[in-house]
């Protein structure tokens, strides 16, 4: 089964090159492009820190998903005109943010991301979903960087199992139960502001950081208005660009100020009902 994007290339791209959009197609990733510039990456690096600063790693809180419903900065990024741009190319005209995620490894831990398929747990109704994967640090293969396996989108659904291996950044630690031929990885290696678009089927994973900084990236995952939850009663996006016909999704509140109390029970609330798709089966949370 080929699950490479079906959109029609019917005007010049507003980001991507035509030939950018054919390798997307044909590989499942692309990069790198660059949103933001060297400091501009460096001040959201430091507004994320400040509010570790006050409440502790933002890994191990439930900050660490949506936080575009929580932090103003995360919000006017999931629209960065460049982004979306890269994200129209790809999908149409018509976007949703479906969800954002910080991945943060430390210098020295182990923290790991195994081979695996967003699209395992997720319950959307089509593989048409790309990932932007904004650097706010170094991402290198020496701190870990994402690795993808060329073309892997184009198979359907794999089987994974799931681990919760303690180290395992996944929900789940889920993996695939396939044999992984790691020769034919490419390391997506990108500097601060760059991105990477990939997409929900091409099998990806990360390694420990061995680096001397932190890796800090933002997950932005954008799907267009058609996709709909097929394992959940209620599932929420933030409409970033075009129009919204189908309303298959509770529209997401702006956030007004950082982490605000009307901000942190909203997102209370909607993360609390994606976990209860993510973790479907399991008898856990997170």
């Amino acid at each position: 089964m080929n699950n490479a994007l079906a959109i029609p290339v019917e005007r010049p791209p507003l980001c991507l090159t035509r030939a950018q959009v054919e390798a997307f197609h044909d590989e499942g990733y692309h990069f790198p492009l660059r949103a933001l510039e060297t400091s501009q990456a460096a001040e959201l690096r430091t507004r994320l820190e400040a509010v570790e600063a006050r409440r502790g790693p933002v890994m191990r809180t439930m900050l660490r998903t949506k936080p575009h419903l929580v932090l103003t900065w995360a919000d006017a990024l999931i629209r960065h005109p460049q982004i979306v741009n890269a994200a129209e190319d790809l999908l149409g005209p018509d976007l949703l943010v479906w969800g954002t995620s910080f991945f943060i490894k430390e210098p020295g831990e182990r923290a790991y991301i195994s081979w695996h398929q967003d699209s395992t747990y997720w319950g959307l109704s089509h593989p048409d979903v790309v990932t932007a994967w904004v650097a706010l640090s170094v991402s290198n293969r020496a701190s870990g960087a994402m690795r993808v396996l060329p073309g892997t989108h184009r198979v359907d659904q794999l089987p994974h199992r799931d681990t919760f291996a303690q180290d395992n950044l996944l929900t789940r630690g889920q993996e695939v139960q396939v044999e992984v031929d790691e020769r034919r990885a490419v390391d997506i290696e990108l500097a601060p502001g760059e991105f990477s678009l990939h997409h929900v089927r091409i099998v990806h994973g990360s390694e420990p950081n061995r680096g001397p900084d932190r890796r800090i990236g933002l997950a932005i995952r954008y799907i267009p208005t058609y996709l709909r939850q097929t394992e959940g009663e209620r599932d929420y996006a933030t409409l970033v660009r075009g129009v919204d016909r189908y309303h298959h999704f509770l529209e997401e509140p702006r956030p007004r100020v950082d982490l605000g109390e009307a901000e942190l029970g909203a997102h209370r609330h909607i993360t609390e009902e994606a976990n209860r798709i993510l973790f479907r089966g399991t008898g856990k949370a997170p």
